[in-house]
């Protein structure tokens, strides 16, 4: 991604619905910006649905530039979200509704045969007379054809540029993760003390942070694939991982991600509440022999190797996970150079040296070994703060 790019998830943060409406009324927008950050809200509803596809919209303008129809992707194998709004537009004008109109989407049309039909051969079968594209698709299937069918058939296209562009852009960072660095978009999340502490020295940690901080973790967990968690973790604290404390305004039903469980031996006991629905992955050695239970796969690799296991998971229809570990597999993740985002909460509480650190040894001996990252953003969480960094290469 560009350093510019915002964060993937930024959007989910109390701040961004004021941000998209002064960039889209700012004087150097384009004609289109407030139609594709429209376009940007339906995308957004289908987050967390689309895997291993990404999420798109789209919205349909008339020759006064009134919106006439809106669609999005749903799930993978459905219509894409050009077809969706093309088809509320014929329901609702008939056959020809949208001939010479324009066609506004947060993603280059596809231009080749998958689980569906092209989106570029409909779009010019109805007679769409431009489409304004978000960001070119990163898929190496698509990238660039897309926009050239759609110019050779004679219809107009405009591609994004500025704010709206960038956040198009970053709205598909795990699907293009999944396209050009072949594994799962990794998000790091730990929430401290200001001292880095995530747990006093008896082991006491709920809750560090407080109300506003939760919710934005279970809107995180609402649109990622999957959550990753140890052994250490669900022996210590026996989470749920599901999504409680956030209520989408978008009407959008809530659902609880995949959990992935990290277990060496496959011991863990199978009454522990992150293998109850939608299931879990239990990761673990070769050598280990998991017990059978509904809802479970079980995925050897040696060494709980955490790159192979990143690259292993878009296959399996996860493009988006976040890590809730404890500070081994946090250090463990970070050493791996496979985490795309930190989103670190911090409380203003001070615990003290003797609580439990929040990653682990990392073998940094000189300042200019250490993990360094980008700050993507800043955020008033209640009392809480919230740091968003994209680690440095």
């Amino acid at each position: 991604m560009a350093a510019s790019d915002p964060s993937a998830f930024a959007w989910l943060l109390p701040s961004s619905s004021s941000s998209s409406s002064s960039s889209s009324s700012s004087s150097s927008a384009s004609r289109w910006d407030e139609t594709l950050w429209r376009a940007l809200g339906e995308a957004r509803q289908a987050v967390g649905r689309t895997s291993p596809n990404p999420p798109v919209g789209c919205v349909i303008v008339d020759h006064d530039g009134a919106v006439v129809a809106v669609g999005h992707h749903q799930a993978a194998g459905c219509p894409h979200a050009e077809v969706n709004a093309l088809d509320a537009l014929v329901r609702e004008r008939g056959a020809g509704a949208a001939r010479g109109l324009t066609a506004v989407v947060t993603l280059e049309p596809c231009a080749h045969t998958g689980r569906t039909p092209p989106c570029t051969e409909r779009l010019i079968a109805e007679g769409i007379a431009r489409v304004v594209v978000g960001t070119e698709d990163p898929n190496p299937r698509v990238s660039g054809r897309g926009v050239a069918t759609l110019r050779h058939a004679g219809i107009d296209v405009v591609m994004a540029e500025g704010a709206v562009a960038n956040a198009c852009r970053s709205l598909i960072a795990p699907f293009a993760m999944t396209m050009v660095g072949h594994r799962a978009f990794v998000v790091l999340k730990t929430a401290t003390s200001l001292d880095g502490r995530v747990a006093t020295r008896t082991g006491a940690s709920r809750f560090i942070t407080g109300p506003v901080s939760r919710g934005v973790v279970h809107a995180l967990r609402d649109a990622i694939d999957a959550v990753v968690v140890g052994r250490g973790t669900v022996l210590a604290d026996d989470p749920a991982l599901t999504v409680r404390d956030h209520h989408r305004a978008d009407g959008v039903a809530i659902r609880d991600p995949r959990r992935i469980v990290l277990d060496r031996r496959a011991q863990l006991p199978l009454t522990a509440r992150v293998f109850d629905p939608p299931g879990a992955l239990l990761v673990h050695e070769p050598t280990a022999t998991p017990k059978p239970m509904a809802g479970i796969d079980g995925v050897a690799i040696d060494n709980l190797d955490l790159v192979e296991l990143c690259r292993l998971l878009p296959a399996r229809g996860i493009s988006s996970v976040m890590v809730e570990a404890g500070p081994r597999l946090a250090a463990a993740f970070l050493q791996a150079g496979v985490v795309d985002e930190v989103w670190w909460f911090h409380a203003p509480v001070v615990i003290g040296g003797d609580g439990v650190a929040a990653v682990g040894s990392l073998g940094v001996e000189a300042l200019t070994s250490s993990l360094r990252g980008d700050v993507l953003h800043h955020e008033l969480c209640g009392d809480d703060t919230l740091t968003i960094l994209r680690p440095r290469a």
